[in-house]
């Protein structure tokens, strides 16, 4: 495993999580965050325990998102 990939990937993930322009429609960048985290699982970059953290955090961001009033 690449360690350097790996925290590129993440912090590239954490980017695209980190994204709250009104254009960003939440339910894109849930599918986008899940798909980053089933690519980094399926590569072996992160573990199991990992991909469950991100998943969880994009449900979390998902959720807020959701809640927030739409322009």
């Amino acid at each position: 495993m690449s360690d350097q990939l790996k925290e590129a990937l993440l912090a590239a993930w954490r980017k695209r999580a980190g994204q709250t322009e009104a254009d960003v429609d939440p339910e894109d960048q849930y599918d986008e965050l899940l798909k980053a985290a089933d690519q980094m699982e399926e590569q072996g970059l992160i573990t199991s325990a990992e991909w469950r953290q991100l998943v969880r955090e994009a449900g979390n961001l998902f959720t807020l998102n959701e809640q927030q009033p739409h322009r």
